[in-house]
């Protein structure tokens, strides 16, 4: 299915508008998983045109996807990685972990940014960072789009680290994400040391539901909601 490329027009308009001379682009994956950490990429590109068919991640073959990564690697100008840990997730929250990772992938920078364009409509990283949010910014953003590529490459191949000694879960194929398989193996074996325990699928689990851990917070039920219906798998 055709697809507009990415542009820097958003990114044009911080540095009119603000002045911004460094511009991050801030893009997540796992936030729906039931299994593995949070993973944000905070990347810097200027404004030089990107490698050809650079899209959102989701749009992207797994081969297409880890090939445009090795390339967007070595063509931004810096990019950074920050985690938020499954223990961190279950303790504070999806919110707090998604700012959390944010913040250690912005402050592994080389450069502090002068202005930040996070994907999506909410604003989960706010103050000291001047933020411009945009729906669909890893479709339509340069800059956000190559954080897009490189946060999910780079998570799934932890992800599938991690699944070396959990083989029934196929963490290689579904990145903690609730496919059949991981259900199955979920089930049978309960969760894994890498696993969510603050997450609405234990609910379903009777011989594990001892296991679930109860937060407390303002967004206490929102990452049971995205581990229920386990989103961008």
């Amino acid at each position: 299915m055709p697809y507009e490329p990415p542009t820097h027009t958003v990114e044009r308009s911080l540095r009119a508008t603000t002045g911004a001379k460094i511009v991050a682009g801030v893009d997540e994956v796992g936030r729906g998983a039931w299994a593995g950490p949070v993973t944000v990429c905070a990347a810097v590109t200027g404004l030089r045109r990107p490698p050809e068919g650079l899209t959102d991640s989701k749009l992207l073959t797994v081969k297409r996807r880890t090939e445009l990564a090795a390339r967007l690697e070595q063509w931004v100008t810096a990019y950074a990685l920050g985690h938020a840990s499954p223990e961190e997730i279950d303790k504070i929250g999806m919110t707090a972990a998604l700012r959390l990772a944010a913040e250690r992938a912005l402050e592994a920078l080389p450069v502090r940014p002068d202005a930040v364009i996070l994907d999506g409509k909410h604003d989960y990283l706010g103050a000291p960072w001047k933020v411009r949010t945009v729906i669909k910014g890893d479709q339509s953003c340069v800059v956000v789009a190559a954080a897009s590529v490189i946060a999910k490459v780079r998570r799934d191949k932890m992800m599938a680290e991690l699944g070396v000694d959990h083989a029934d879960f196929g963490f290689a194929a579904n990145a903690g994400y609730p496919s059949p398989v991981h259900r199955a193996a979920l089930e049978d074996r309960g969760p894994t040391p890498h696993h969510r325990l603050s997450w609405a699928y234990l609910d379903a689990l009777p011989q594990w539901r001892h296991l679930k851990k109860v937060r407390n917070g303002a967004d206490g039920n929102a990452p049971e909601i995205e581990g229920q219906l386990g989103f961008d798998f």
